[in-house]
This record gives structure tokens, C-alpha cells and sequence, in this order.
């Protein structure tokens, strides 16, 4: 199971850092290989933001690469993704997804999203 939270309203300028923390028993959690950030606006295809495998390597969105870092806590199971600058085209609902591989895409467990709303 995946829970994301840390979404919110923010100014356009403002920064948040959503955050996502993988339950499930010890067998299901040591599958998961890569964690990742996807996000989507109302009409238009889920995108991916950032993805991070096990091991450090990163992939962003084309849409993400200046203000959007990913990171993880492999310790506690936990993903970030730190949102700096917004804007209001980065209003949608981020939703958080692992992977059994090592991303970005063919996520195979899914979040139930939060929302970031950027006002202008």
C-alpha cells in the first residue's frame, strides 16, 4: 500500500515537498525496486515527474527536470518529491507508485494521489 500526502494549496512561488510511505508486509516491501512521483490533471494523461530505483539513479519528466527533485528513505520505505517555484500549470494530483523494476514506467502498485493546487 502506498499513501501519499503533503499536497496542498501554495502561492505560485511557494515550494512543498509531498511525501509517499510504502506499508505491506516485509516480503511485498522488499520487492520494490523503483519509487516514483506521476502526475495528473483533470483531461489529460497521467505524466510521469520523477522516478529513483534502490540504487540512486533518477529519471525525470521532461516537464520536471529544474524545479522538482526526487528522493527516497529506503530505511523507512519513503519517497519526497521536494517542488520548488510553483506554478500554477503544476496544479494536478500527484500520485505516488512503485515499481518491481527499476522504472520509470511499468509501475506496478499505485496511490491514491494528492492534490497540489497552485494559485496564481
Amino acid at each position: 500500500q502506498l499513501q501519499a500526502s503533503g499536497g496542498g494549496l501554495v502561492q505560485a512561488g511557494g515550494s512543498l515537498t509531498p511525501s509517499c510511505a510504502a506499508s505491506g508486509s516485509p516480503v511485498s516491501i522488499s520487492r520494490i525496486n523503483a519509487m516514483a512521483w506521476y502526475r495528473q490533471v483533470p483531461g489529460k494523461q497521467r505524466e510521469l515527474v520523477a522516478s529513483m530505483s534502490n540504487g540512486g539513479s533518477t529519471n525525470y519528466g521532461d516537464s520536471a527536470k529544474d524545479r522538482f527533485t526526487i528522493s527516497r528513505d529506503n530505511a523507512e520505505n519513503m519517497v519526497f518529491l521536494r517542488v520548488n517555484n510553483l506554478k500554477p500549470e503544476d496544479t494536478a494530483v500527484y500520485y505516488c507508485a512503485a515499481s518491481e523494476g527499476l522504472g520509470p514506467y511499468g509501475m506496478h502498485y499505485w496511490g491514491e494521489g494528492t492534490l497540489v493546487t497552485v494559485s496564481s
